[in-house]
């Protein structure tokens, strides 16, 4: 099963179930992760951290 199945079947999920609040949760989710695995060991990481 790739990722694209998995995003596939989520949309499918949001269509069926009407469950449109969830996906604003979803995306802030993958951009907090994407910011901590890009500024793990960075000259930026500091800065990161003093926004939490």
């Amino acid at each position: 099963m790739g990722k694209m199945a998995i995003l596939k079947e989520f949309w499918g999920f949001l269509k069926v179930r009407k469950k449109w609040w969830i996906t604003p949760i979803v995306i802030v989710l993958l951009l907090l992760g994407a910011l901590i695995v890009l500024t793990e060991s960075s000259a930026v990481a500091p800065f990161i951290y003093t926004l939490f």
